[in-house]
């Protein structure tokens, strides 16, 4: 079985917009030089053409460049894989304060969420499971290696800092490793550049909410610095539903209180050497109702007490980076670290301590060997450990490779490869081929990729028991993919109309799930996951830009030919954002989502059809002067009321109100 439980302008390798930016513009939060983009193949001029036509009438130079696909920088009309770019841009035009409301328009994705701000949230990339996922922010994978499962919780992920996220889909463990199957979120956070600024938000609005944001950031000579911090506080979101609740029980409200607090700093030693420093801590308090089983019944009942968490966590990667030989080669070492810490308090329970640490090298370097023709090349040891509540660890060291080429003025490639040596199960090998074809004369883009993706079991899985009802496995395997994915982007009228699709498979073998006794883990799952992301987007003024999304996702397990759990067939979003002066702009958002098959709120009810829904949000921003800007919002416009998952209410309408300030 899969997953019980929880755990802009057109362009659709950059999903939700270009980037504004008279230079060239990179995700990888450093400053695009002459002399870093030397490597760049010809494509640029075809990029340009891809993502600049929609913003000729601005006169800016206007070009994308991704990493995630590739490990390097390239232009995104030349990777054949599936990203979606979101930038620090939409995210403030849209006002979404965590990064599971950003997530929610992405195609390919399915977000749920236990009711409101805070609550665990997954995310399933193309139908795999929820810690089929890598995430990375500023390079480091902040996944728990005390979590159960291994899979990241989006619920408590703050925007405030964040300049780009790139979703990456499909299989990437030839890049990546672990964790992979489904695909890649690498976030990036802002970066020092120029004069020093400040910015400094605060809102507040409905089920009790108040939130503040400040960043001071700059440069001096070759000193460069951002320091963020951000608090976010909902004190009262309805999340359960009334008629789960015994008579006579009141409903409690779920509480989220989180302060996060980051910085990145780097020092140009010399215009080739640079060392960074990026760090991140975060303070959470969380609220929520659980389950009571009271005699004789057999099915759970919400809580009449509050279950209560305190979660810290902290972070920390330092870099050196250099270029040599005239900007043939480009090396990047890093040193990482991040201990994830979570006290949980149930009534009537013993206290439970979750504390896990990950500490990580790794080295890449980058040869250019010719023009279009790059070497990728990198090393990695990593050590994993849970000290609460079992002892344990494991360490991986892993090597890999990749060409990128462009052969001709037409077709570009990536493949790589990556073997795995981990200290549990021995050595995995995975790889990933992705080419593109361009044709500029006709707007056209044609695009594959084929490759593999492995899933390790966690420490949980490995070595933590119940005795005497379940016990783990030490002898597991890890899960494997195979998937392939092959689609075309069209632009019609230079750019103003674009339009594409893209037809995704992937085969998942050797799953972890319970043995037929119930009583321990073993690798008897198979599923298979395929289905299509289309889009149209549509520029018709220069102020005016619309997008629609529309997946259709078939996720079928194997084993008992069922349907997957809290996989929806069918998702569709619509953005659009106005420009209606120079100091005023409207954003909209639509999601529906179809129906989907879920368990009841304990899941003594295993499988049962849930009803789609459809939001609308919008948000609105003015310009008072050039330092103070007023906006608002409003979720859930139409007071949308809906569970996902089954016994936990979505926040209803919600009104938000704020001023910002900028120095």
């Amino acid at each position: 079985m899969l997953d019980r439980a929880l755990p802009a302008p057109p362009c659709d390798t950059l999903g939700h917009g270009c980037v504004h930016d008279k230079e060239l513009v990179m995700s990888t939060g450093r400053e695009a030089s002459p002399r870093r983009l030397s490597s760049l193949p010809l494509g640029l001029l075809a990029a340009a053409f891809f993502c600049g036509a929609a913003h000729a009438a601005d006169g800016d130079e206007q070009l994308t460049v991704l990493v995630s696909a590739t490990k390097v920088p390239t232009p995104a009309v030349e990777i054949a894989s599936s990203v979606t770019l979101i930038t620090a841009a939409d995210i403030e035009a849209r006002q979404q304060r965590t990064i599971s409301d950003v997530l929610k328009t992405v195609p390919g994705l399915n977000v749920v969420q236990t009711g409101g701000p805070g609550g665990v949230t997954s995310v399933f990339i193309r139908g795999t499971n929820s810690n089929h996922t890598k995430v990375l922010i500023d390079g480091i994978d902040v996944s728990d290696p005390s979590n159960s499962t291994g899979a990241f919780d989006f619920g408590q992920l703050l925007t405030a800092d964040i300049e780009s996220i790139e979703v990456l889909r499909g299989p990437q463990s030839g890049l990546y490793g672990s964790d992979a199957i489904g695909g890649v979120i690498n976030i990036i956070t802002h970066n020092g550049q120029g004069p020093m600024s400040l910015t400094a938000a605060i809102e507040g609005g409905s089920f009790e909410t108040f939130n503040q944001a400040a960043r001071v950031s700059g440069s001096q000579d070759a000193f460069h610095y951002s320091v963020n911090v951000a608090h976010y506080h909902a004190g009262a979101t309805p999340v359960t539903p009334l008629d789960l609740l015994p008579p006579g029980e009141a409903r409690n409200d779920d509480y989220n209180d989180n302060l996060t607090v980051s910085t990145k700093l780097r020092y140009d030693i010399t215009s080739n050497l640079d060392v960074g420093l990026v760090a991140r801590y975060s303070d959470i308090h969380l609220h929520t109702t659980g389950e009571d089983f009271p005699p004789p019944l057999f099915a759970g009942v919400p809580a009449a007490e509050q279950t209560t968490a305190a979660t810290d966590a902290s972070s920390a990667r330092f870099t050196l980076h250099g270029i040599a030989f005239d900007g043939l080669l480009e090396q990047t070492f890093g040193l990482a670290y991040a201990h994830p810490r979570t006290s949980t308090v149930e009534p009537q329970t013993p206290a439970a301590l979750n504390t896990g640490e990950r500490r990580k090298a790794d080295w890449q370097g980058n040869f250019r060997l010719a023009q279009g023709e790059t070497l990728v090349t990198g090393a990695e040891y990593e050590r994993d450990e849970i000290s609460e509540p079992i002892s344990a660890s494991v360490h991986i060291g892993s090597g890999y490779a990749e060409l990128q080429s462009q052969l001709g003025a037409h077709l570009f490639s990536a493949l790589n490869v990556r073997y795995d040596d981990n200290s549990r199960f021995g050595g995995k090998t995975t790889w990933r081929f992705a080419p593109a074809w361009l044709i500029t004369d006709s707007d056209t883009k044609l695009k594959a990729s084929v490759g593999t993706g492995f899933k390790a079991p966690t420490l949980s899985e490995l070595y933590q028991s119940f005795p005497p009802f379940f016990f783990a496995n030490p002898e597991l395997k890890p899960e494997s993919s195979t998937g392939w994915d092959a689609g075309f982007e069209q632009g019609l009228g230079h750019g103003v109309v674009r339009f594409g699709a893209t037809y995704y498979y992937n085969r998942i073998h050797d799953l972890i799930t319970t043995d037929v006794t119930g009583t321990t883990y073993a690798n008897i799952g198979e599923a298979t996951t395929d289905g299509i992301e289309s889009f149209v987007a549509w520029q018709p003024l220069t102020q005016v830009t619309l997008r629609l999304d529309y997946t259709y996702t078939e996720a079928r397990d194997e084993v008992s030919q069922q349907e997957l759990l809290r996989r929806p067939k069918h998702k569709g979003t619509v953005l659009a954002q106005w420009r209606l002066t120079s100091a005023w702009q409207v954003s909209l958002d639509v999601l529906a989502v179809g129906t989907w098959v879920d368990g009841n709120r304990d899941f003594s009810i295993a499988r049962l059809d849930a009803p789609g829904y459809t939001t609308v949000n919008i948000a609105t921003s003015y310009d008072l002067n050039a330092h103070l800007t007023l906006f608002g919002r409003v979720n859930n416009l139409f007071d949308r009321h809906y569970e996902n998952p089954i016994g936990f209410l979505q926040p209803s309408l919600g009104a938000y109100a704020g001023i910002r300030l900028t120095l």
